[in-house]
């Protein structure tokens, strides 16, 4: 079998090293349905569908086992508007938005006010602070990269695995902050939640056996941005690049006989770690 890159025989504009196991026509990650062996493509599964289990175990699936559908950028669509949609309020609003979801773990936000944050039971601030921008540049290099990132590994994954690597890359990126810088320090946008996706973008490259040399290219030149352009919170970076490669290591690899039990597990561990993370930083700042 040759596994030269070619296009995909239904999207010819995606190149890709997988053939189908049946009938060997190049299959993309979106038309990749999980074998006992290998992958088949739609057509494959179609046609021997006629017998055996019920439609649904024949469903095309995604090579991470999510259901394949319409839209594989729906989600991204989706996450892009939320983003945006905050934007857009904070810029109506002003600093008020920004002090009410920002990520810091303890500060008075004025002279004599209270003091707030993260160490204070604000924990919705590691969260929010994922989906908030302020400078026009910040929100347009992230939502870019989003739009770039996203829709391959929704198609890849399934959507609901997608959602789970986006949201524990972003708290994975606010718990590093959390646990690292000042506690006055102020944090926000979709940084940590984008390099988990660029983490996962190389573990889904590996995976198929792509080249990956463009991925690492792109990931070396975003970490030496990252650690040498002053305001950057290169420690939502480092924990959102951590957590989202990790993520998605246990979801693409995990075993076919237990796949689900092994995706479940490694998102629990991710949340795990996450959590432990920020116990101990609040405790510190106790």
């Amino acid at each position: 079998m040759n596994d030269q890159a070619v296009g995909c025989y239904r999207h010819p504009d995606r190149e890709t090293g997988i053939r189908c196991t049946r009938c060997e026509r190049p299959i993309c990650p979106e038309c990749m349905v999980s074998a006992s062996v290998g992958f088949q493509c739609p057509e494959c599964v179609a046609g021997a569908s006629g017998a055996g289990p019920a439609p649904q175990a024949s469903a095309p699936r995604t090579i991470a086992g999510g259901t394949q559908v319409e839209d594989p950028r729906l989600v991204t669509k989706i996450i892009l508007g939320i983003n945006v949609a905050l934007w857009v309020a904070v810029l109506a609003t002003g600093e008020t938005l920004v002090d009410a979801l920002e990520l810091f773990g303890r500060a008075a936000l004025s002279e004599f006010g209270p003091l707030e944050g993260v160490a204070e039971g604000q924990w919705y601030r590691l969260l929010t602070a994922a989906f908030l921008h302020q400078a026009p540049m910040h929100i347009a290099f992230n939502m870019l990269s989003l739009w770039w990132l996203g829709p391959p590994l929704e198609a890849a994954l399934g959507r609901a695995r997608y959602v789970a690597l986006y949201l524990l890359s972003g708290l994975g990126g606010s718990a590093l902050t959390y646990l690292v810088a000042a506690p006055n320090q102020p944090s926000l946008g979709a940084s940590g939640a984008i390099f988990g996706l660029l983490g996962a973008t190389a573990v889904l490259l590996r995976r198929l056996k792509y080249d990956m040399r463009p991925v690492i290219a792109l990931l070396v030149l975003n970490l030496i941005f990252t650690f040498t352009w002053t305001n950057i919170a290169w420690e939502a970076h480092v924990g959102g690049l951590v957590v989202g490669t990790a993520v998605a290591y246990g979801l693409v690899h995990a075993p076919r006989d237990k796949r689900v039990l092994v995706q479940r597990l490694t998102c629990a561990a991710a949340l795990l770690a996450i959590v432990v993370t920020v116990g101990v930083r609040t405790l510190q700042l106790g």
